[in-house]
């Protein structure tokens, strides 16, 4: 006797993602400009919309994680004799590989470019092909309670409470799988523990000394505003490096890459993000909505290219850090003056250094990372650019301790050469960690985590201070 054949739908039920958002963002990795041309001339006809984004993508279906839960179910299934069919509203090309990848039925149920194949065009399809209650089917959508109906046995991945009761007074008996996501995924996602980067914002009122309500307040508000437009762009740049970081030893846990989180709840978040974060800035000044979109626009080229190009992405990765910098002043519309950004500019040249030398040495072979343009032979060159910066830093630093501006604000000079010690060793404590591999990805977090970090950055605003006389005005000192 034939056993029924286990019809399984793909995008939230045998994959932990969705097809469609998986194309949508590999073609905007590889031409942003035709993707969305695609996108807004065909948005409105799915299956064509499916069809040419597959075009324009370069999808991994080996790498796309399945729900363990319905991969056993299938295994068990075929194992009894049940032919394990995919049956999805994604386009053909894709479904056929994913079936072939996992060893499942070569006959698959899938758009074609013409017909869009969910809901009840699925239905019918299944109808035809086996029958009324002619299959078993597992699904997890609203739209998937068409299908659900014409079926011999419902499984159902996630909750579903009011189609879980139509089919149920149906006589459908209806197996139950876990499903669904978290908010915690979502907060994982946007990383809120790289808040710590905007404290670089609280640097030019620091720089100038002014330390009252007026200037702080603002700039309370400014991160609050960069906190939102970092996320969105994390979430963005974690969509576009889905198949790289599948391929990561430890990025491959992230939310997107592992199923956790559904593409399109990221998609909503990042237009939610984009809004706090330009409305709050709107709410400050023009300066500082202006350099907000500027660190967005540039964050997003980041994301869509630059982070590929050898030297280019330490630079641009230096550039975002020093627009926190600015940022700081727009928002606090305090005064900052040319060399504390070219000071900071080859320490965030040196932090940026540090930040591939930790992942090449973390890597486990010669390949070049993937999604970046280093491997492991290219550390030399990256210790050597960090030692430039180094030196960089410490030449500008110096240099300004005899301008009109630092003898005005620091009237004991020689306090200013003292603290050159400490900074530069802290300098170099974060190249020597990242080239043994002994820090996280990101050297600035690293660095918020760092005690002895800490106490050598703590032992120069200290000293800075004293040379600014602020211990003695507050403290008779």
């Amino acid at each position: 006797m034939t056993r029924k054949p286990l019809i399984l739908d793909v995008d939230g039920t045998f994959l932990r993602t969705d097809m469609l958002f998986e194309t949508f963002w590999s073609a905007m990795g590889r031409a942003p400009v035709e993707t969305l041309k695609v996108a807004a001339a065909h948005f409105s006809d799915r299956a064509r919309l499916k069809a040419e984004l597959v075009k324009l993508a370069d999808c991994r279906v080996d790498l796309m994680p399945v729900d363990p839960n319905v991969s056993d179910m299938a295994t068990e299934a075929a194992e009894q004799g049940h032919e394990v069919i995919l049956a999805s509203a994604s386009d053909q090309v894709l479904v056929k590989a994913l079936a072939e990848h996992h060893g499942l039925s070569d006959r698959v149920f899938a758009s074609d470019g013409t017909i869009n194949l969910k809901g009840q065009a699925k239905a019918d399809a299944l109808v035809e092909a086996f029958g009324e209650r002619g299959f078993h089917y597992a699904g997890n959508d609203v739209s998937d309670v068409e299908v659900w109906k014409h079926a011999d046995n419902v499984i159902m991945v996630g909750e579903q409470p009011e189609a879980r009761a139509e089919l149920a007074a149906e006589a459908h008996a209806v197996t139950q799988l876990p499903g669904g996501w978290s908010w915690r995924s979502l907060t994982k996602a946007m990383r809120p523990h790289q808040y710590v980067k905007n404290v670089l914002l609280l640097l030019p009122i620091i720089a100038a000394h002014n330390f009252g309500l007026s200037a702080f307040l603002p700039v309370l508000l400014a991160i609050v505003s960069f906190s939102a437009a970092a996320s969105c762009i994390y979430l963005v740049n974690d969509l576009l490096d889905i198949d790289a970081d599948r391929l990561h030893p430890t990025k491959r846990k992230r939310p997107f890459a592992s199923g956790a989180l559904p593409v399109k709840v990221g998609m909503i978040a990042v237009i939610g993000l984009a809004i706090v974060a330009l409305g709050v800035a709107a709410l400050l000044n023009a300066a500082f909505f202006g350099v907000v979109v500027l660190y967005m626009l540039l964050s997003l080229a980041y994301s869509l290219k630059l982070k590929r190009m050898r030297w280019v992405d330490i630079a641009t990765l230096a550039s975002l850090y020093t627009i926190r910098v600015v940022a700081g002043a727009a928002a606090s519309e305090v005064y900052v003056t040319g060399y504390m950004l070219v000071f900071i500019f080859p320490v965030f040249i040196t932090l940026g250094c540090v930040k591939r030398l930790t992942e090449l040495t973390l890597a486990t072979s010669d390949e070049r990372l993937p999604g970046r343009g280093y491997g492991r032979p290219d550390r030399s060159d990256l210790l050597n650019v960090a030692g430039l910066g180094m030196f960089g830093s410490m030449v500008v630093f110096f240099l300004y301790t005899f301008t009109d501006q630092a003898l005005s604000l620091y009237p004991t000079q020689w306090l200013l050469w003292v603290a050159m010690v400490p900074i530069g060793a802290w300098l170099f404590r974060m190249v020597s960690l990242g080239y043994k591999g002994k820090q996280d990805y990101d050297p600035i977090v690293f660095a918020m985590r760092d005690r002895h970090g800490i106490s050598l950055i703590l032992f120069a605003l200290t000293l800075m201070f004293y040379a600014a006389g602020l211990f003695h005005k507050a403290f008779g000192l």
